[in-house]
């Protein structure tokens, strides 16, 4: 079978109508599938190794968090708690006597416990005067006292020698929160 001149230029032109068909519109769409399915590889790429860094950070911030939850366990049990604000001066001024008791050191006087209160925060300050027949018994008073659960604090501290024993005055701060205590001591009022 024999194709006439006609019959061959027809070919011809369908064959230049569709190389320009496929050059305008399939040469560009192949192109963009190309290029998006480049920029999904690179995004899942960068999705990877964000994941593993997230993988590899989450290892040192669980030890964070763990260390930041043991942190905050301490603190709470350095500060008092109670339902009121007479019930934490009396667990003050009983931790206070329990030391200076095991301490060997004998108890003169006791003054009304000060209280001084911030946003959140209320600051018990206890002053007593003792006296003891060793500075050894002292030494172990303020030992027990930097030991203490909850917290007491020295703000003063002053002793003095007479002939056989020591006479001293100190000053001790405890620390609570203040919700909920200055409001029912307020409405007692």
């Amino acid at each position: 079978m024999q194709f006439s001149q006609r019959e061959r230029n027809l070919v011809y032109a369908a064959l230049i109508v569709t190389v320009i068909f496929s050059g305008t519109i399939v040469l560009p769409a192949v192109q963009s599938i190309y290029l998006e399915r480049e920029r999904n590889i690179e995004q899942v790429l960068l999705d990877i190794e964000r994941e593993r860094s997230l993988f590899d950070n989450s290892l040192s911030w669980r030890e964070r968090r763990i260390d930041i939850e043991e942190r905050a366990k301490q603190l709470e049990q350095q500060i008092f708690d109670g339902d009121t604000i007479p019930l934490v001066e009396a667990e003050l001024q009983s931790l206070l006597s329990r030391y200076a008791r095991e301490s060997s050191i004998i108890v003169g006087s006791t003054r009304l416990a000060e209280r001084l209160q911030t946003e959140d925060w209320l600051m018990i300050s206890q002053e007593m005067s003792f006296r003891t027949d060793s500075a050894n018994n002292a030494v172990g008073f303020l030992e027990g006292l930097s030991d203490s659960v909850p917290r007491l604090y020295v703000k003063d501290f002053s002793i003095n020698r007479t002939r056989s024993q020591y006479t001293g005055d100190i000053i001790v701060v405890g620390f609570a929160r203040s919700e909920g205590l200055v409001i029912e001591e307020e409405s007692r009022r």
